[in-house]
């Protein structure tokens, strides 16, 4: 098989939305946030009808309001508002990953990239992510390779060449 692993795609809005809500689901502690607006909601309910101080619990109710908002927008209004904004989206993007890097090019791009370049990969059911920065990174839907063999190929220079692999797929 070609030791370069080439791919050629335009993204969708439900390809860049996964993406960003796996990154979400990654980076937020999920499992302390949504109790914790819970908790919130249910002392500032106790607070505002059973008790002499009301404005506690007024203000417990509009802080877990305001927290649950927040959630509901990163993983739902947040994505499609990033998508819709950036022209960068609606490119073709073709992409040519080996040992020796990444050739990336777009209609406004035309670079060769390391792999140093990409300091960890967060690998989920749609897609892998690849981290350039804290919070910047290319998404890679799983549903361009053209075979298993070629998404496996691509699997084995990501653990060759990506330090950090996190791995919620399976």
């Amino acid at each position: 098989m070609d030791s370069t692993i080439n791919l050629s795609f335009r993204y969708s809005q439900s390809d860049f939305s996964r993406a960003v809500r796996a990154h979400y689901a990654s980076r937020l502690r999920l499992w302390l946030d949504i109790p914790l607006v819970i908790l919130l909601a249910v002392a500032g309910i106790y607070y505002w009808r059973w008790s002499d101080s009301q404005w506690i619990g007024m203000t417990l109710v509009g802080v877990a309001a305001a927290f649950g908002l927040l959630l509901v927008a990163a993983f739902t209004v947040i994505p499609l508002l990033v998508f819709r904004g950036e022209p960068k989206f609606r490119d073709e993007y073709s992409l040519a990953f080996s040992t020796e890097g990444i050739h990336f090019r777009t209609a406004h791009i035309d670079s060769e990239l390391q792999w140093s370049m990409y300091s960890r990969a967060l690998v989920v059911a749609h897609s892998y992510i690849l981290y350039y920065g804290s919070r910047s990174f290319t998404v890679i839907p799983k549903r361009f390779f053209q075979s298993a063999e070629q998404q496996e190929a691509f699997d084995q220079l990501l653990k060759d060449n990506v330090l950090q692999i996190t791995r919620k797929d399976k």
